[in-house]
Formats: structure tokens, sequence, C-alpha cells
């Protein structure tokens, strides 16, 4: 009898914990655009990339399944963990103090990151905190996203902050999805989507859910499909 030993990771869920299996991602390292080194996992192959950037209370654990299920669909996916995040383990462990303003420039590092491994193009997507910070970084002159995707972004968090001069240098097409009970973060959803140029959608979806907590609620599926589905108008594999 030959067992098979394969890497999994608990992931939360609004139903509990269910198992993942990153056996075919890679666990790397990479240097934001000041230095920090992050740590993050690979996922898939090909030349269309997705960065996913993961919201404060979280890590990149909190991504892993959209992120397998990505590289199935001909995506490389990279999950990581900003600045002063280190769940450990699978988690990974970055360097660096949590400074939230400064983490736009994680994202500027992960693009780059995946560019260095051959990605012509490159969508980010981030959730709550990582969907501002992906805003910032897809605004820099010297950035070429595709798409920029966020889950309930805030306009401002800690010193991060995404205001109408920002949102007129993004020029990638933006999806901005937030839930309805989620009052705050369906306001400024829909604040962002006003300020932005196109092309650019918001969705508002009727639940409480945040951040990468719509992927796994009750309209999860349907969330994951607006996402799936804007990917792959913009820079599909």
């Amino acid at each position: 009898m030959v067992i098979a030993v394969v890497a999994v990771v608990a992931v939360g869920c609004s139903g509990g914990e269910r198992p993942v299996d990153i056996s075919s991602s890679r666990a790397i390292s990479f240097r934001s655009s000041d230095g920090i080194e992050l740590e993050g996992r690979l996922f898939g192959d090909g030349t269309s990339a997705v960065v996913l950037s993961h919201m404060r209370p979280a890590d990149q654990t909190s991504w892993f399944a959209f992120a397998s299920r990505l590289s199935d669909a001909g995506y490389l996916v990279l999950t990581y963990d900003f600045r002063g995040y280190c769940p450990g383990g699978q988690g990974g462990c970055s360097a660096g103090e949590r400074d939230v303003p400064a983490m736009w420039q994680d994202v500027l590092g992960a693009i780059d990151f995946v560019r260095d491994r051959g990605a012509t193009r490159v969508s980010v997507v981030g959730a709550s905190m990582g969907g501002t910070a992906s805003l910032i970084a897809a605004s820099r002159a010297d950035v070429d996203v595709r798409a920029v995707i966020s889950l309930s972004a805030p306009t401002s968090i800690e010193g991060l902050v995404v205001d109408p001069a920002v949102l007129s240098n993004v020029t990638a097409a933006k999806l901005f999805i937030a839930g309805l009970g989620d009052a705050s973060a369906a306001r400024d959803a829909q604040t962002l989507h006003a300020q932005s140029p196109p092309p650019k959608r918001v969705e508002i979806v009727p639940v409480d859910d945040h951040g990468t907590d719509l992927l796994t609620g009750p309209r999860g599926e349907e969330v994951r499909r607006l996402i799936e589905l804007y990917l792959e108008l913009y820079a599909g594999p």
C-alpha cells in the first residue's frame, strides 16, 4: 500500500474550517519595492498572473482555496503575507513591522515578482486593506496591470488612503465588490466606483460578509464567478 502525503492547510469559512490541498504550490520569497523580505506561495503557471493581497485580520492562507481555483483555470497566482505578518508554517512569515501606510509597496514587489517569472498580463485582487493597497500600487505611473479587483476596500485605513487623485491614475479595469450589510464597505465601494475613470464596475452583494469572507459566505460562488469573469474579460490566460 502506498500512502500519498499532501500539504494541506485549514482555511476558515462560513461553514467552519476545511482543508485545502496546496501540495502543488511553491513557497517563495521576494522583496517589497522598499526592500522588505516577504514570503508567499505560487500556484500554477502561465503568462497571465493574479496577485492576491489579504485583509488586516487575516494572512495569505485566506486566499489559498481561491488561488488554487484560479490556477486550475490557467493563471499564475501569487499569495503572500504583508510585512509584519507571520502566521508560520504553510502560511509563511514576512519580515518587517506592520506598517499599513507602506503596504502598497508590498503589492509593487509582488507585481515585479510575477513579471520576473514571465507574466505578461498582471491583475491585482485585494481584500479590505489589501484592496486599498492594490489600488494605490496600480496608480503608479510605472505599473502596468490589466485589472484591479477589491473586496470591501476602504477609502482610508490607518494612513493608507485612496483619494480621487490616486484613482484618476488607475487606468486598469476596476471591479469594486462589497456586502450590502457591511455598510461602510458598501459606501466606500460606491465612492471608489464614482471617483474612478472607466472601465469600472461596482457590485453590492446582499450579504454581511467582509473581505475574503465574501468568497466563502452564502453568496460565495456568485462572488467568485464575478471575479473570474472580470479577470477573463480583461486578462484571461
